[in-house]
Order: structure tokens, then sequence, then C-alpha cells
């Protein structure tokens, strides 16, 4: 199945939206929950399935389904189709500060690899499926998990990542990087997990165990600041829920001050 020919804007800087122009008639699939706003005639219906093989049976949904269980999305993706006489637009926002990525894939070898998270919208006719890590290592050990999302079509995907993007081309060479700063890569590319130089590099140097190793050609991208960074950085800095916490200018300190008055 072709993909649907869309039109798009990103809107924003770090907390981007990205806006989807719909000609009569086609559709676009998110993920649950990611839609932002729509303007009149496009209306939006949760399907078991992506929707690229119109002609798949009962099972093969059921087995799709599974595939994104395993990934701990949402069982169903939502389809926004304009079935108005006109043109409009439906937005999709990313989930934290970042950037999100358009990527035509029919410019990608119809075929890319991203983490588990990164999948925000596509054009209908965009398989969204599974990809399983060739190398048990990667799995163990790896940032980005046992399980890649794979997106194939030759139309666009959009994916979002944390902080800044880096695009790097890499022409049957090596590239190291931290496991969690891997956003998405191209089929080209084999991805395994390597350790982080000696003993004592791996416990003292702060850059973890394991380092994430992409070797051959084609494109990889990476994300500044991923989502686990963020959230380990925002918890080492949080008020504990414990009394001790109760003093001046924390968090329950203040709450406390507000109902005790």
């Amino acid at each position: 199945m072709r993909c649907h020919e869309v039109d798009y804007e990103i809107l924003g800087d770090d907390l981007q939206l990205v806006e989807v122009e719909l000609d009569p008639g086609e559709t676009v699939i998110a993920e649950a929950g990611a839609m932002n706003y729509m303007e009149d005639g496009i209306e939006f219906e949760a399907k078991m399935g992506d929707g690229s093989a119109p002609s798949q049976g009962f099972f093969g949904k059921l087995l799709a389904v599974g595939k994104r269980a395993i990934t701990g999305e949402s069982i169903f993706v939502t389809h926004f189709t304009n079935h108005g006489s006109g043109k409009s637009r439906v937005a999709f926002a990313a989930p934290y500060p970042g950037k999100i990525l358009a990527l035509d894939l029919s410019q990608l070898g119809e075929e890319i690899l991203c983490e588990k998270d990164a999948f925000l919208c596509a054009a209908l006719g965009t398989e969204v499926g599974i990809a399983f890590t060739q190398r048990f290592g990667a799995g163990i050990f790896g940032g980005e998990g046992f399980i890649l999302q794979r997106l194939r079509g030759d139309g666009l995907a959009f994916v979002h990542a944390g902080g800044t993007v880096v695009r790097r081309e890499l022409r049957n060479s090596r590239l190291r990087v931290d496991t969690g700063c891997l956003v998405a890569f191209t089929s080209g590319i084999d991805y395994s997990i390597e350790r982080a130089g000696n003993l004592k590099s791996m416990l003292f140097g702060g850059e973890g165990i394991f380092l994430a190793t992409l070797r051959g050609t084609g494109t990889v991208w990476l994300q500044s600041l991923p989502f686990s960074r963020l959230a380990d950085r925002i918890l080492a800095n949080a008020p504990s829920v414990g009394g001790s916490d109760r003093g001046e200018g924390s968090v329950l300190g203040g709450l406390s001050d507000i109902f005790e008055r």
C-alpha cells in the first residue's frame, strides 16, 4: 500500500508540535494521546493496527497488536481522516522537550529503526512494527532495549528526540555512542553493544559500563537529552516524601504551610 502524501509544518522550538495538513480522504496515524488539536472535517477512530495492510485478517491484526504490546505501546493506533470537502489540519505534540524529525522514508530505503518510544505519527500506509536486535548483548545492556520499532513505507513519518538532534552519515565506518542517546538509524547499520574501556573506566568514568556501537553505511540520528537521563535528574533533585524535607523552600513544606493556615 502506498502511503498518503501529506503536507506538514513543525511549530515551536524546544516544545514542538507537528501540524499535518490533510486533503479530503487523506489519513494520518498516530500514537494514542499524541493529538493536540484538529480542525473541522477531521474525525478520528482508534483501530487495532496501522492500516498498512487493509486486507489483513483478524489473526494478522491480533499478531500486530501483540507486537505493540511487547513494546509497551497502546494496542490501538488512532487514525485521523479528513472527511470534509477542503483541506484541514491536525496537530500532534511532542511528549517532552526536544525536536520532532520529519523522515521521508522513500529517501531512506523505505525503512528505519528507532527507539520504541520515538514514533509520533505517520502518513497512512506506514507500517509500524518491531525489530529484535540481532545480538543478545544489545538487548540486555542497550539503552534501547532488546526491541526497537521498525517503520516501513514510502511516505512521511515523524519521530521525537530529546534535546538537540544530531544527524551523522556513516560511510563504512564506526560510531560509538551512549546507549540512551540513539534515536534512529537506517537499515544498513549494524547495532551492537561493547564494553566501555577498561575496568576502571567502566566503574568510575561516569559514561556507563557499555556503549552502543554502530557500523556500516547509512544515517544515524542522535539525541542530546534522553528522557531517562532527564527523569533521573528530576528524581535526584526532587524532595523526598519523608518528613525530613518539610523545611522552608521545599514542596512539601510549602503545602504544609498552606493547609496549616
